[in-house]
């Protein structure tokens, strides 16, 4: 069955374009991976995606794409037909992607207007080992949405796309995984936005090494660092110059794609973080609105 098999990178268009370039380059430890008609790719050390993130100037705060892969040129025409069977709005149908990736893939815009890429072929980047007290993101580890019906999206993600349900939070968050990760996307009640995008650190000690990094760059913990219990994963979130939530995590758990069974855990103190040592919670967190791009496309 044709399905989503991991996360590519987030595209973002942000009003300070300089202060979120100096942000991801200079404090939070991607790579610079090049710059092409007035976007800029950053890239994560340890993975062979072309790129993470994309930037461009834009007037508001927007999220412009989030990019998602399959495993075949096949898989991304499959995809196409079941998200327009779905009754979404089609940006492009598949092609050949220009601009710095390449690849085969197409657009849409998800039930809630948030727009999103699938695609494959993709040209390889350049990754490396890291190494233990290194402190920087290995690759994309996850992304949290909200949706006005979360249950509705969170059945699009398993119907369409080929999620499955690893956990629920009570009623008001679920946990959706596309590989043996536990979770790789999550959704929580709210306005169409993204909520945060989470990055894999190789170590609980390089999660602690680029807080220590960032603190010095004045750029503090919002929340944490604690201990999830849905996906047992250890956390400290940040915000970026321009507002947009970003997380370090480690140890996320790792189960059998086909066979895990979702459960729910009852939120509680120590259900959210296990440590209860952090700072911060939830409330400190950016509040979510419409995000500004809902059904309008950005840039190709």
């Amino acid at each position: 069955m044709s399905r989503v098999t991991e996360l590519r990178y987030v595209g973002y268009g942000v009003p300070d374009l300089e202060a979120e370039r100096a942000f991801y380059a200079d404090k939070w430890g991607l790579k610079l991976a090049g710059e092409q008609d007035g976007m800029t790719y950053f890239a994560a050390e340890g993975s062979d995606e072309p790129y993470v993130v994309r930037l461009r100037a834009s007037d508001e705060k927007r999220i412009d794409v989030i990019g998602l892969a399959t495993d075949s040129r096949a898989s991304v025409d499959d995809l196409c037909r079941k998200v327009k069977e779905a009754g979404c709005r089609i940006m492009f149908d598949p092609k050949e992607l220009g601009g710095f990736g390449s690849g085969y893939g197409f657009r849409f815009f998800n039930p809630d207007g948030l727009p999103f890429e699938i695609s494959a072929d993709v040209r390889r980047g350049t990754a490396r080992e890291l190494t233990r007290w290194e402190g920087i993101p290995q690759k994309i580890s996850h992304i949290v949405m909200h949706s006005p019906d979360h249950k509705a999206a969170v059945q699009f993600f398993v119907d369409v796309l080929g999620f499955k349900l690893s956990d629920w939070l009570g009623d008001f968050m679920a946990f959706l995984r596309c590989n043996e990760w536990h979770h790789r996307v999550a959704f929580l009640p709210g306005p169409p936005c993204f909520n945060h995008i989470a990055y894999d650190m190789l170590s609980v000690d390089d999660m602690m090494r680029g807080a220590s990094r960032l603190r010095q760059a004045d750029v503090d913990i919002k929340w944490g660092p604690g201990r999830h219990t849905a996906g047992n994963n250890a956390f400290s979130y940040f915000v970026t110059p321009n507002g947009f939530a970003v997380e370090y995590t480690a140890e996320l758990e790792r189960v059998d794609f086909d066979a895990h069974e979702a459960q729910v855990h009852v939120p509680g103190p120590q259900v959210m973080d296990q440590w209860g040592i952090g700072v911060g919670g939830p409330q400190t967190m950016p509040h979510p609105e419409p995000d500004k791009g809902l059904f309008q496309p950005a840039a190709a």
